[in-house]
């Protein structure tokens, strides 16, 4: 019963996608992509409209025919996924120039608004409110909330080409669901997860542009089932490596580095349109 909600989720992403990407288009919500096409955005909006409207039937399910329809830690799913997809699309809608960490901390600096900062704090607080019902201990708990946030702010850097944060997403749902052999985090973050599935298909052929508010919820998802599947060692390789990339992100190009390796570079091209 516990797949229901990724299955509905799914149904309800595929009816909504393309007339919520034709509404964007006709309404003048677009952006340029990096091949200066002008693309329905932020459609990562589409993933918690989706999640909600998934919502009616599951929970009317959960009520008159099974209560395990409900998955655990949906609670704290939904407040952590909708918090974070929230400050991206304020970051989406008011941002300026200022982009990464560092040029962010500079407009904080400089007396300026910041919405990467706003984000930033933003999901630190809501990460550390999610991890307090997730972790045992005060360790556990701030290894958590660390995971989240990186989690969280490394879809976003990855999100540089369609498709490839989702990618990412789908390859990392896979090693962690087969290594552990545990469904148990897919079911619980499946009213979203099921959503990226669309939204990301749109994003991939270049018909639509997550935002900050797609490739940050995303992010979150990424750091939430990492945080439900893997032990505190788990996690501590975890951030390990979220610390890493995130630091060659803002210092680097992770997308000259796609590009000069073979086989990440046909993965990240896969699906695209010539």
């Amino acid at each position: 019963m516990q797949a229901l909600p990724f299955a509905i989720a799914l149904l309800a992403a595929a009816a909504l996608a393309s007339p919520l990407a034709r509404g964007m288009g006709d309404g003048g919500f677009t952006r340029e992509n990096y091949r200066g096409r002008a693309l329905a955005f932020p459609f990562g909006a589409l993933v918690p409209a989706a999640a909600f409207a998934a919502l009616v039937p599951v929970a009317l399910l959960a009520r008159f025919v099974d209560g395990k329809v409900l998955p655990d830690d949906l609670a704290a799913v939904l407040i952590f996924v909708t918090g974070v997809a929230v400050l991206g699309l304020i970051d989406d809608t008011l941002s300026g120039p200022s982009r990464g960490w560092r040029g962010h901390g500079a407009a904080v600096l400089r007396g300026g608004f910041s919405t990467g900062a706003l984000k930033a704090v933003g999901t630190l607080g809501l990460a550390l409110l999610v991890a307090s019902g997730l972790a045992v201990g005060d360790g556990a708990f701030l290894l958590a909330a660390a995971v989240l946030v990186l989690a969280t702010n490394l879809f976003n850097l990855l999100d540089l080409r369609p498709g490839r944060s989702v990618k990412a997403f789908v390859l990392l749902g896979a090693g962690l669901t087969l290594g552990s052999l545990d469904a148990g985090p897919l079911a619980a973050l499946g009213l979203f997860a099921a959503p990226v599935l669309v939204a990301g298909l749109y994003d991939v052929r270049e018909r639509a542009m997550l935002g900050d508010t797609g490739s940050n919820l995303i992010g979150a998802l990424a750091g939430l089932w990492l945080v439900l599947t893997l032990d505190t060692t788990g996690q501590a390789i975890a951030l390990v490596l979220l610390a890493a990339i995130t630091a060659y992100g803002e210092f680097r190009s992770i997308s000259a580095f796609v590009e000069r390796t073979p086989v990440l570079r046909h993965l990240d091209s896969f699906g695209r349109p010539a």
